[in-house]
């Protein structure tokens, strides 16, 4: 009986654990870029469409010739990169877990 209480009890801590937030700033990063803090939404459209440039250059060099630690900059920046885009974006992201959490606590309220 104790094994059954101590496993619900796991599994409650990890539901509600998984609903975590990231925060709206964004600290500078190692690249000089400014933080994003309070920035118009125009602004941050032109930011996304300098990211997407960004990203399609990349991808278009050819990588062969680099050097690893070229390389593993460009991994770095292109990381970078998506932490700002998915910080600029905007919207609500729910885990399968948190989805079937969600259902369950319905269904067992109606």
């Amino acid at each position: 009986m104790k094994k059954k209480i101590y496993r619900i009890a796991a599994a409650t801590a990890l539901i509600f654990a998984a609903f975590t937030t990231q925060a709206a700033t964004i600290a500078a990063d190692t690249t000089g870029r400014a933080a994003v803090v309070n920035i118009s939404a125009g602004q941050k459209q032109a930011r996304l469409e300098e990211i997407k440039a960004r990203v399609a250059a990349i991808r278009a060099m050819d990588k062969s010739r680099l050097t690893r630690e070229e390389r593993r900059e460009l991994r770095r920046e292109l990381r970078a990169d998506r932490k700002e885009a998915s910080a600029m974006s905007s919207g609500i992201y729910l885990s399968a877990g948190g989805i079937v959490a969600i259902i369950l606590l319905l269904l067992l309220l109606l």
